[in-house]
């Protein structure tokens, strides 16, 4: 490959008028070094259409428009990206910002071309609520278009590349809110894809514009800081190059300062200031063979002291974006600490370019890892965009994706799975296969029995445990961390609720109809289906779903059904039934938190839009702020044949002595309930109140549990607790 072209090494500087501009000429002389004659015209031809496109449109800094798509094409000439995606880079505004449309770029270049090009344009034809829901749907588009063709991302990160350098005349708004999304998306894509030469200037960008003050004053500092330890910066390389001589070890020794945003977040996290920082310069050692990286590790380990428990073998075990290094922390001159890493000259490039190799180098085994990473990171992101419900929910779960600071693990088999730092055991499983984690219920980690919950560490053995009538838990989105497990069962959760919303929304309709002296199935199909019609729902299963998730109030539908022509049901209509609580409706009725209803009590049900039922005691005092609202009130008794549990919450006072608690909580535990939570709350010095939350079958149930606390001496006063 020839060396770094000006593009590149020309970055960016405080005025825009100050970047190279790259004509189409340039370019195209460019791309006679490494594209056929016949390829370089189609490339020209591109850009011929481009222009004619974009003619009359200018940039903020007022030139032409086409210098932003020929700079993009010359970012990913850089790349030696292939001619059709070149072509597609300076066509990638036409859709979205000409009158062009897809069909005519398919028509005038091919089917490929137009599917890059309409991947990498947002979606401005559809009316949004927010510019939040606007972005995410468009980065979904972009993400599932990239799962097709990886070169849809490469050309958008290279057009974000090229907006960050210019982004200094855009209003400082503007150059906020595109920089923090350049930091929490496109430059984590970039480290996915191991794409570290983009990742590094995307950060600096977004760092440079998101906190110019704070971006400001560490350049100021680390000047200084380079002053002070340049002397030590060459006497390491120099001690480093001469004890590579002496072993008769061709390699390249680079002493570097560190990564400008990467600094900032390190100070940001452990909360260090500045100078408290001691390895802000790091050293690089590129060798040729694998066995060789080996042997330099033995020799700085001789020379300097390592720091213990900070060696890190990457070439073993690769991370999750392809890369490979040795990482080792010694003791330097002055007992400074210094970061060294150790790689071969494929491992290099593959580092600096990731998936991105296999188009600069043509690599046959060293990009294979990489590409193989990339695929399995693709497919996760198909799964997780079939179990998110909306665009906002997807783009969550990937977030949570691309911040992996990862643990390895093996199976009962060797293979190593890599995972993010805090992924529990159901994150293993998830990642195994969908079905795996949807049906465990525990683990062997290291042979020994452990909770879904354990947190993973590296160098563990995970066997996971299955059985064949299990399900997803709600409780697992409490500790999952990957963007797959989170979305799986979310999707489990949602299609659960739909179908209790369903069976809900039945017997509420029923039941109100049943006050009118009507039945469902007796009303005729018309009148069904041109309800349905006018609600635009398709059939009745979505509309019991919405009754059951209190999108709407049965009462108001049952008038509906039974007027001929939307009139109101006949004066002789009853009241309607009350509905019967079970306790195993699942997530469509709740509970409310505020009075503990338990059956025995006098309740009354509220429609919550979105949740369902929400069940309260009469005697709550919050039920006040929904007086005006009397049509969300809905009528509910406690079925006879209900079995469940049911928590309530109590307040013990009792007389401070030692055991109380204990006490207590064994009489609690006597009659059958069980304690899901305790808190205790010091008084006056000579009583205590000692709040449970516990679980009982009912009112009668409760009666026994404060009967036998009342017997106990130490035990002042008991009463149950609304808040």
């Amino acid at each position: 490959m020839s060396a770094a072209p000006t593009a590149l090494v020309l970055a960016h500087t405080d005025d825009p008028t100050d970047k190279p501009r790259f004509l189409i000429s340039d370019l195209c002389v460019y791309l006679e070094s490494y594209l056929s004659p016949e390829q370089v015209q189609e490339v020209y031809r591109a850009y011929l259409f481009g222009a004619e496109a974009h003619e009359g449109q200018r940039r903020k800094s007022g030139e032409p428009y086409i210098y932003h798509p020929i700079a993009v094409a010359r970012i990913l000439a850089d790349m030696r990206m292939d001619h059709k995606c070149l072509m597609a880079a300076l066509l990638h505004d036409v859709i979205e910002d000409t009158p062009t449309a897809k069909e005519q770029l398919a028509s005038v270049f091919d089917e490929e071309i137009a599917e890059l090009v309409d991947g990498v344009s947002k979606l401005t034809q559809i009316d949004f609520k927010s510019r939040a829901e606007a972005q995410a749907a468009s980065l979904r588009k972009m993400l599932l278009a990239m799962t097709r063709d990886i070169r849809v991302i490469l050309i958008k990160l290279a057009d974000r590349l090229h907006n960050m350098r210019t982004l200094g005349v855009m209003d400082p708004a503007k150059c906020r809110r595109v920089s923090r999304e350049t930091l929490e998306i496109y430059a984590p894509i970039a480290n996915r894809l191991g794409i570290n030469s983009f990742r590094l200037e995307l950060e600096e960008l977004g760092f440079a514009h998101y906190w110019p003050w704070r971006h400001r004053i560490l350049v100021q500092a680390l000047r200084r800081a380079r002053g002070a330890r340049r002397e030590l910066v060459a006497t390491v390389e120099t001690a480093l190059r001469r004890r590579l001589v002496q072993e008769g070890i061709q390699g390249e020794v680079l002493g570097r300062q560190k990564h400008l945003y990467g600094i900032y977040r390190k100070m940001r996290e452990k909360r260090l200031a500045f100078s408290d920082l001691a390895d802000v310069f790091a050293f690089r050692v590129v060798v040729d063979r694998v066995d060789t990286c080996y042997r330099v590790l033995g020799l700085v380990h001789n020379l300097y002291k390592p720091v213990p428990g900070r060696f890190k073998d990457y070439i073993a075990i690769p991370k999750s974006n392809g890369y490979q290094s040795l990482h080792t922390v010694l003791f330097g001159p002055h007992g400074l600490p210094m970061e060294l890493q150790i790689r071969t000259e494929a491992m290099h490039r593959v580092a600096e370019s990731g998936i991105a190799a296999h188009w600069m180098y043509k690599l046959a085994g060293e990009g294979s890892n990489t590409q193989a990473l990339a695929a399995d990171w693709l497919q996760n992101l198909l799964e997780m965009q079939r179990g998110s419900g909306d665009s906002s929910e997807f783009l969550e779960h990937v977030k949570v994706d691309l911040f992996p600071d990862e643990v390895y693990v093996f199976t009962p088999r060797g293979r190593i799975m890599v995972l993010p730092k805090g992924a529990s055991v159901v994150d293993f499983a998830y990642a195994i296969h969908s079905d795996v984690g949807s049906t465990c219920v525990a683990a062997r980690i290291d042979r020994r029995l452990a909770p879904l919950r354990t947190v993973l560490r590296s160098g563990q053995t995970v066997e996971i445990i299955n059985a064949p009538g299990a399900v997803p838990n709600p409780a697992w989105l409490n500790f999952v961390v990957t963007g797959k497990a989170r979305a799986s069962v979310r999707a489990y959760l949602k299609n659960l609720q739909r179908q209790e919303a369903e069976a809900l929304g039945r017997r509420l309709l029923d039941a109100e109809l049943g006050g009118h002296g009507a039945k469902l199935a007796e009303l005729p199909q018309e009148r069904i289906q041109r309800y349905l019609q006018s609600t635009g729902l398709a059939e009745m299963t979505d509309l019991f779903a919405e009754i059951g998730l209190g999108n709407r109030l049965p009462a108001l539908v049952a008038r509906r059904l039974l007027s001929d022509e939307g009139g109101e049901p006949s004066a002789e209509a009853v009241l309607p039934h009350r509905l019967s609580i079970k306790g195993t409706e699942g997530m469509v009725v709740n509970y409310a938190r505020c009075c503990r209803p338990i059956p025995g009590d006098e309740i009354v049900g509220l429609f919550n839009p979105g949740k369902g039922v929400v069940v309260h005691r009469q005697e709550c005092r919050n039920l006040g702020d929904f007086q005006a609202q009397r049509d969300r009130w809905l009528d509910v008794e406690w079925a006879e044949e209900g079995n469940a549990d049911f928590t309530t919450e109590i307040r013990v006072e009792v007389g401070n002595r030692r055991g109380a608690l204990a006490t207590v909580a064994a009489a609690i535990s006597e009659q059958g309930c069980n304690i899901e939570n305790v808190q205790s709350r010091e008084r006056d010095g000579m009583t205590s109140a000692l709040e449970f939350l516990i679980s009982v079958k009912g009112r009668a149930h409760l009666a026994r549990v404060m009967r036998r606390l009342r017997q106990i001496p130490l035990v002042m006063r008991i009463n149950r607790v609304s808040r």
